[in-house]
């Protein structure tokens, strides 16, 4: 994989079309996205939200008509999604940290929910074990962890034909194949998906009990997970 700084300019540059690309090359994309809010319990009101990975805030964008006086922390490497955000979300309660999650201060105990669209798995494994303890930490008691992303390792038997699925999705989508090998360059250089199945593992050991998965479509998932 490249290293962090390959990271950031990639997604400089992906933030033009951001929405478009996502819901045309990621495979029920607005599930996975809308699953965000369906989920939460009746009488869930968070006074702080951190996500990390907000990219251009789509994530963050399904929480703002539920929770419009919630206190927001936005996290991305990139500052052109930074800097989309902060043109969004101007006439609410929003701070931003143009940053990596290893290097973000997480308050221990002071979040009510934590969230990660499509986020996660440009962590390293140990960097993402490492993760999920600071979020269990960050997190209040009866606070939520809720993330989405593909999760299947490379090294799956599934792996092959999951490849074979999603690039049928893509170029259905892109007839010229063009954008298809620009995923599988990003996806090969940039992305370390890992098995659900050893992430929940990663879960409980940081503490977590209460483990949800309200969508999943093969390996493109939801979770969400309460402290």
């Amino acid at each position: 994989m490249k290293n962090e700084k390959d990271i950031a300019l990639e997604f400089n540059e992906f933030s033009k079309n951001y929405t478009e690309d996502m819901i045309r090359c990621v495979p029920h994309y607005m599930d996975l996205v809308s699953s965000f809010t369906k989920n939460l319990p009746e009488d869930f009101k968070p006074e702080h939200i951190l996500d990390l990975g907000c990219g251009n805030g789509n994530i963050t964008a399904q929480f703002i008509p539920y929770f419009p006086d919630s206190n927001y922390t936005l996290v991305d490497a990139s500052k052109e999604m930074i800097d989309l955000c902060q043109k969004q979300f101007q006439d609410y309660n929003v701070k931003y940290c143009n940053t990596y999650f290893k290097d973000f201060h997480f308050e221990e105990g002071h979040y009510d929910l934590i969230v990660a669209g499509f986020s996660l798995h440009h962590c390293s494994n140990n960097e993402r074990q490492a993760l999920f303890k600071k979020i269990y930490s960050a997190l209040k008691k009866g606070g939520i962890f809720s993330y989405c992303d593909l999760m299947i390792s490379k090294t799956n038997s599934d792996h092959p034909s999951l490849l074979k699925e999603w690039g049928g999705y893509v170029n259905s989508n892109f007839p010229d194949g063009e954008k298809w090998a620009w995923v599988m360059e990003h996806y090969k250089d940039y992305d370390n998906p890992t098995d659900y199945s050893l992430q929940f593992e990663w879960l409980k050991l940081a503490g977590f009990t209460n483990i949800q998965t309200p969508f999943k479509d093969g390996y493109w998932i939801y979770l969400q997970i309460q402290k």
